[in-house]
């Protein structure tokens, strides 16, 4: 499953964001530099920010299921 679409000027879904955070994105400014998210009319920056938010939380908390005792953390 694909997700829902996110940024639909770039076919950008939630699928992707989780992707691109399992890469290393951590902002709403690496996603666009890496994905074109928010590039184009900008309407899809609200939900980029609160996937990406979402996406950070699931990241972190299997990172400290792999890692029990380490601190993460994240920058929106």
């Amino acid at each position: 499953m694909l997700g829902m679409i996110v940024c639909v000027c770039k076919a950008v879904s939630e699928r992707h964001i989780r992707a691109a955070v399992k890469d290393g994105a951590r902002q709403v400014a690496d996603l666009s530099r890496n994905l074109g998210l928010g590039t184009c009319c900008g309407k899809c920056l609200p939900q980029a920010r609160a996937s990406l938010a979402d996406s950070l939380r699931q990241h972190e908390a299997r990172a400290s299921d792999c890692f029990p005792g380490r601190a993460t953390e994240f920058a929106l």
